[in-house]
């Protein structure tokens, strides 16, 4: 089985038990979620490879990670991520690898990022007390949160709430690069 065909397998797998888990219809957690009942089937059924927003959305519905949606096996008290386990959304001139992710006592997710010149990609709002943390490793990030541009430099770090829309463009002519931590409440905060 490819490694594709397997991480696949593994979102349906964990899609499917996690929504039945928690006693979901596909129209609950398409209402939830905002994706299509239709997506739902196709990627409960491992007929598609969803897009990095598809299961965040996802993911936030069910009130667990993406990491734990692509997870291939269990989880142990300590896990050590081959390089090959880990899984690869490329998009439109980026690439983001999720490295290693948890979902107790907090969801947490560690996301190494690269922006070929001139692409961006638009994150999706985040449940409530979300907050993303960033170091650039290589070229210059422009982190856009609340309409608000912010440039980040090779060596720079940032801290935002990201229960907003978000936008990491690469507006310069270099390659950027950097590693990002999501830390998310496992309860969502009433605001």
């Amino acid at each position: 089985m490819r490694e594709t065909d397997a991480v696949t397998a593994a979102i349906a797998t964990n899609v499917r038990g996690l929504r039945t888990q928690r006693n979901m219809t596909l129209d609950a957690l398409a209402a939830r979620s905002g994706v299509s009942r239709g997506m739902l089937i196709q990627i409960e059924q491992a007929r598609t490879n969803p897009s990095v927003s598809t299961l965040t959305r996802v993911a936030a519905a069910l009130g667990t990670t993406v990491a734990k949606l692509v997870e291939v096996s269990d989880v142990p008290v300590v896990r050590v991520v081959d390089r090959s386990e880990m899984v690869t959304f490329a998009h439109d001139g980026s690439a983001a690898t999720l490295l290693v992710g948890a979902d107790s006592p907090m969801i947490l997710e560690l996301w190494d990022w690269r922006l070929d010149p001139g692409s961006h990609h638009d994150g999706d709002a985040h449940p409530p007390g979300t907050r993303e943390l960033l170091t650039i490793l290589e070229g210059e990030l422009t982190l856009t949160v609340d309409g608000r541009s912010h440039t980040v430099g090779a060596g720079d770090a940032v801290l935002f709430t990201a229960d907003r829309p978000h936008r990491y463009a690469n507006v310069a002519g270099v390659t950027v690069r950097f590693v990002m931590m999501v830390a998310e409440p496992r309860e969502v905060l009433d605001v």
